[in-house]
């Protein structure tokens, strides 16, 4: 064989080599890369006031000031197999609209006079719930890896909804 066949034949090699690698070989799986999900918050609009990227186990709180006595409330919440789920909610006192449902998770001291309910575990409908955002002094807030976002700074007393987006169709959707 001529040097400039076997030059030719590398080069060939070499070309197809570097295809194989780029397009992830042809053993790689033809299904379309997994969306990655994030929990939003939209105006009634549809415009994104928030997105957070919130992978499979993540956690997040929706934190605010009760509008009646001003004690902090949290309500908990995972990215669980593609579904938002309610874990677990935080009350330090048994404020109006407040307070334990038997059966709906397990109410334990926090240690400070207040009470967490544990394993709620209850899916979010539709991964997506509407929220009347309140004023500043109820400061509705997302807590998430140390971090707060202030969302009565950014729509204080709009309907917002907050939703984990998997990458699915009816997550683009925004409630009228």
């Amino acid at each position: 064989m001529s040097r400039l066949a076997v030059f030719s034949l590398l080069v060939a090699g070499a070309l197809w080599t570097s295809a194989l690698l780029n397009s992830g070989g042809a053993w790689a799986s033809t299904a379309p890369p997994k969306a990655e999900a994030a929990l939003v918050v939209r105006n009634t609009q549809g415009d994104t006031l928030v997105s957070i990227p919130m992978p499979e186990g993540a956690t997040w709180c929706l934190e605010w000031n009760h509008s009646v006595t001003s004690i902090r409330v949290q309500d908990c919440y995972r990215h669980d197999a593609g579904r938002m789920v309610l874990e677990r909610s935080h009350q330090p006192d048994f404020a109006a609209g407040l307070g334990h449902v038997l059966g709906r998770g397990r109410q334990v001291s926090d240690g400070a006079g207040g009470y967490w309910i544990e394993d709620i575990n209850e899916p979010v409908p539709g991964n997506r719930y509407r929220l009347r955002v309140g004023s500043l002094a109820v400061d509705h807030r997302l807590l998430h890896e140390g971090r707060r976002i202030s969302l009565s700074e950014q729509a204080a007393d709009q309907a917002v909804t907050i939703q984990l987006q998997t990458g699915q169709l009816e997550t683009n959707q925004v409630d009228p």
